[in-house]
């Protein structure tokens, strides 16, 4: 049937991320000796990290990991604690398996992850595929070769997202900002589901180059209503960390806080915010962890390889309402799935 959604490609990104989960897994094993710690009493999330000299970043991405592979729990008081398997990676019980998951404790990409979380994230920032230029100096996605490769690369992903999402987005007339809209998909599809509105893409010039070889492919694709596109988007080469962005209805952040510490976050919302006329929308498209930072683990699994890559994490649909109301936005209740572990959740500026 022409209306049934296409299989979800979710295991495929599971058994992706899943690499990175296994380090965290290993590196708090035999290089944190987390479970040897709260054998001995359970801790607080603040004394754990600061016990292992942690930062908040990493410590909000190696706890929740944890929890989600159901190796820690949050007790009543809300402290970290082992679960009954976890108990079975502390060097103290008998059955221990920790020297078995040690064997693989020096692993090159282990060994990496441990640099990782003690420092962070990278020593030298611009080694992320995906770091995207913050403060003044080059930005990596102003490589043509590298923003072509990486903008591709996304490009299946943004193919298999994008009719979802934006067949669950605000039908209206009026103007979308897709920001850091990359391969340019998510605006093109909504613009045929809405036939009067028009849009902006911005990002990187050198994004943008491929993004309107690719609005060329969608054009000739014969999908009814596509070969009015061109007229009705606009390629915006910009800094969406400091340039002006444009008077906007519905503003699109898709796979983009993700890149982000959370003040960065907040600033975007407070940016982003400004940029939405009263009664317009703020929509963003992710992977969330549960509120209760306690998984899901595939999320857990993206939250670490975004760590791995960025300056970023996953964040909680909790997180980014907060930013979202301290931004000037009313937040509204809806949790929408889309597919591949996403979702979508938005906000309203008032009148």
């Amino acid at each position: 049937m022409l209306n049934e959604l296409p299989p979800d490609l979710a295991p495929v990104t599971r058994h992706l991320r899943a690499m990175f989960g296994s380090r965290l897994l290993i590196a708090t094993v035999s290089h944190f000796h987390v479970f040897d710690i709260l054998q001995q009493e359970s801790l607080s999330l603040t004394e754990i990290s600061n016990k292992l000299q942690l930062a908040e970043r990493p410590a909000m991405v190696l706890f929740p990991a944890l929890c989600a592979m159901d190796l820690l729990r949050f007790d009543e008081a809300g402290n970290l604690a082992l679960t009954e398997t976890g108990r079975y990676l502390a060097t103290a019980e008998k059955s221990n398996i920790a020297g078995y998951v040690g064997l693989e404790k020096d692993d090159p990409g282990v060994v990496d992850m441990v640099e990782r979380l003690r420092n962070d994230g990278l020593l030298e920032a611009p080694q992320g595929i995906s770091f995207v230029k913050e403060g003044e100096g080059f930005s990596p996605m102003d490589d043509p070769e590298l923003a072509r490769n990486l903008t591709l690369g996304l490009a299946g992903r943004a193919r298999r997202l994008s009719p979802i999402v934006a067949s669950k987005l605000s039908k209206r007339e009026g103007h979308l900002l897709d920001v850091a809209g990359g391969t340019g998909f998510y605006t093109y599809e909504w613009l045929l589901n809405n036939p009067g509105s028009t849009a902006t893409i911005l990002d990187r010039p050198a994004v943008l180059n491929v993004a309107q070889e690719l609005l060329n492919e969608f054009i000739d694709s014969d999908r009814p209503g596509a070969t009015g596109l061109r007229d009705r988007v606009t390629f915006l080469a910009g800094d969406m960390l400091t340039d002006t962005l444009p008077q906007t209805d519905l503003l699109l952040a898709a796979s983009l806080f993700h890149d982000w510490p959370t003040e960065t976050c907040q600033m975007l919302a407070n940016r982003f915010s400004s940029a939405i006329r009263p009664g317009g929308e703020l929509w963003v498209h992710d992977a969330f962890l549960n509120d209760a930072l306690d998984g899901p683990l595939a999320v857990t699994d993206y939250s670490a390889q975004l760590f791995w890559n960025t300056k970023g994490r996953c964040y909680s649909r909790a997180e980014y309402r907060g930013w979202f109301t301290k931004a000037g936005l009313l937040p509204t209740s809806d949790t929408i799935s889309t597919q591949m572990d996403y979702g979508l959740i938005w906000a309203r500026k008032p009148l």
